[in-house]
């Protein structure tokens, strides 16, 4: 007679084992022709896609005064620059100002 559940699977310790698998660079290279053979082709990417990292990796996260924004906003706006460049702009017109003082 058939079984009850047909369906079902016996997970009894004797049944279930894994078995180590061959990853000689022999087998590798044997199993990557036997796949290009069918057609099979390799889809990781060669190389990394998308955007450049940017060299400006730290950010300063300035909180100031909505007029100040506005300008600041607008006169990088005007200069077709990012408002990061204008505060490295500032930044280096601030310690040439400081340097002359001393």
């Amino acid at each position: 007679m058939a079984d009850p559940n047909p369906f079902s699977i016996s997970l009894s310790p004797g049944k279930l084992r894994s078995k180590p698998k061959d990853s000689s660079p022999q087998t590798v290279a044997k199993s990557d022709e036997a796949a290009e053979k069918h057609g099979f082709v390799e889809r990781t990417p060669k190389k990394r896609r998308g955007r450049k990292p940017s060299p400006r990796t730290g950010q300063v996260h300035a909180k100031v005064m909505p007029n100040v924004s506005r300008e600041i906003s607008r006169e990088a706006s005007a200069r077709g620059v990012q408002q990061g460049v204008l505060i490295e702009e500032a930044w280096a017109l601030y310690k040439a100002h400081r340097d002359g003082l001393e």
